[in-house]
């Protein structure tokens, strides 16, 4: 497969920034030369999660729980840009900073990561770098699939990563014939599913009395999660996350929550990583003390573990949510702007919103429906919220599971642990 960049940079600026960023590149890259002066520590583990932006989250958490479970003498490492992130007493926190890159990469035997290492990275003879990725499944499109959306500089550092790369996590055919495009990537393949998800298997009731108990919540309390997509420009060119973004009506949302499904029914708010600080500003008199804001917390999957219904726009944790049977919904109010921008790995649009399958050209191979309602205005969320037929939806979900052939026991973590201490082991 050719996966080459197939668009003429004629951009003065775009080429002089392309120029720049590979100058640059090249002098981080010496900082990693003179690290060789350092030997590889075979207990050694580095791990990154969002840039530096992640704290003790996401697929490496759960890798790395399970290897120090496993062997309390393996030293951890973990580059964040916040040093007031807490990690357990186990893990080193490390700056984010080019030094401490280079020096601590260079030093550790396994790298995990579930983004991109910077342009300039050099990885030595002998260590082992697993991506566990940031995401499986998806609704938008990534990579080259984007069109012209994926910009020059975005597929260099992404081409440079991928090849560095020994393993990349994933959890299915469908991400199989996704990734050669959309990650750059034609490496090998860990098909173990998504660590994260194992707190999804199974009996959630742990997390469930967690989450209710640190908020004050009657053990009867019901919850749902809204997780919006990040927007750039979606107001005057401003990264945004306030109301006027939201057409979602919360008070209609919780009213008809509460009559199809019963009980007292609150919003778990979680907007992207990149807009989480701004959302302190968000305010709403009426609704206040129903809003939950869980945008800070590093980790998504153990809230939502806790969770009993789940909405976003072009999220890919509506499929980990859906796969553990909990209601799961789309809301995607602006949908024709979006997929036109975007591109999308489905053929939605607004003339078809029920029996949406997947784009045939990107996975020719796969055969296969979206399991949940989608819905473009306050309207049809209520149709489908108070429509929702759960014997209907589990059987969609059986249906989508097995055309997509998801591969996933519930014990990612110790599938992919398994391979890091092989990897270990040898010199």
């Amino acid at each position: 497969m050719d996966l080459s960049y197939p668009y003429e940079v004629t951009d003065k600026k775009e080429r002089a920034y392309i120029r720049k960023r590979k100058r640059a590149a090249f002098l981080h890259s010496l900082c990693f030369y003179v690290c060789r002066l350092f030997p590889i520590k075979k207990n050694l583990v580095s791990v990154c999660t969002f840039e530096g932006r992640g704290g003790f989250g996401c697929n490496p958490k759960y890798v790395v729980q399970e290897l120090h479970k496993r062997n309390p003498d393996y030293e951890f490492v973990w580059f964040v840009n916040d040093m007031n992130k807490n990690f357990p007493d186990y893990i080193r926190k490390v700056p984010n900073t080019l030094w401490s890159r280079a020096y601590w990469l260079s030093r550790s035997k396994v790298w995990i990561d579930n983004y991109r290492k910077p342009l300039g990275t050099k990885k030595r003879k002998g260590q082992y770098y697993l991506n566990t990725n940031h995401y499986t499944l998806g609704i938008k499109t990534v990579g080259l699939w984007r069109g012209k959306g994926f910009s020059k500089m975005a597929y260099l550092v992404s081409k440079n990563d991928s090849e560095m790369i020994d393993d990349l996590i994933i959890d299915s055919k469908f991400c199989e014939e996704m990734c050669p495009k959309g990650l750059i990537y034609s490496g090998s393949y860990l098909k173990t599913g998504a660590p994260r998800c194992d707190v999804l298997y199974g009996n959630r009731e742990k997390y469930k009395n967690a989450f209710r108990e640190k908020y004050g919540l009657g053990e009867d309390t019901k919850v749902v999660m809204f997780a919006p997509t990040f927007r750039e420009g979606a107001k005057n060119g401003v990264r945004m996350v306030y109301s006027q973004i939201w057409t979602i009506d919360f008070a209609k949302l919780i009213q008809c929550l509460e009559e199809r499904f019963g009980g007292t029914w609150y919003i778990c708010v979680r907007v992207h990583p990149q807009l989480a600080e701004q959302f302190h500003g968000y305010t709403d008199e009426h609704l206040q003390k129903r809003i939950i804001n869980e945008s800070q917390s590093d980790d998504m999957y153990e809230i939502l573990a806790a969770m009993d219904a789940y909405i976003t726009d072009y999220s890919s944790a509506v499929f980990e949510a859906c796969y553990c049977n909990m209601p799961a919904f789309l809301y995607v109010d602006d949908l024709t702007e979006y997929r036109d921008s975007r591109n999308l790995f489905w053929n939605l649009s607004n003339n078809e919103i029920e029996h949406v399958s997947n784009n045939k050209k990107i996975t020719p191979g796969i055969d296969v429906e979206l399991p949940f309602d989608i819905a473009r205005n306050n309207e049809e969320l209520k149709k489908c919220i108070l429509q929702f037929d759960k014997t209907r939806y589990i059987d969609n979900v059986m249906k989508f599971k097995r055309n997509i052939r998801l591969v996933f026991n519930g014990d990612a973590s110790g599938e992919v642990a398994n391979v890091i201490i092989k990897k270990m082991s040898r010199k």
